[in-house]
């Protein structure tokens, strides 16, 4: 499987990766490099024929409370109620191949053997229906709406309950 754990090497490409596909939405190196940091086991990396071409940032969190963009979390919830993916990024050329529903079934795999019972994102760039086909939902939340906005204009509060099977979409 072409995706591997991420290491701080990989950083720099992280970053330009980001640049590239969230143009919208830029982080910070020191924003990405935390949450490497902060929880290396749920961070991935795509590679394909030596190329870099995508990669994935998750972390336990609290269910309900996606973090703001770019800023540092400074450290982990002490009783974390979601295993939050915070980001799947593929350039074009990595799309159409199944890479992401492998990062998906990856991620799900191993909040359900951290002990979780749930994964949540915020869906945006219309990857909404994607995310629904992995088992995800839309996951309502009053108040939320000036930090969803945020993400951007079609960004919504997804959540995948563990107790739903893995999906092959």
């Amino acid at each position: 499987m072409p995706w591997r754990p991420m290491m701080p090497e990989d950083l720099a490409q992280v970053q330009v990766l980001a640049d590239t596909i969230h143009v919208d939405h830029p982080e910070d190196l020191e924003v990405l490099a935390e949450r490497r940091r902060l929880y290396p086991q749920g961070c991935l990396m795509l590679v394909e024929d030596a190329r870099a071409i995508g990669y994935a940032l998750t972390h336990p969190w609290r269910l309900g409370e996606p973090p703001p963009l770019n800023e540092p979390l400074g450290k982990l919830p002490e009783a974390p109620t979601t295993f939050y993916i915070h980001d799947v990024a593929l350039l074009p050329v990595a799309r159409g191949k199944g890479y992401a529903v492998q990062a998906a079934n990856r991620l799900i795999e191993h909040a359900r053997a951290a002990g979780f019972d749930n994964l949540s994102l915020v869906a945006v760039n219309r990857s909404q229906a994607f995310w629904e086909r992995v088992g995800f939902r839309v996951l309502a939340r009053p108040g939320l709406e000036t930090k969803l906005a945020s993400y951007g204009p079609d960004a919504v509060l997804m959540v995948h309950d563990l107790a739903s099977p893995i999906h092959d979409a």
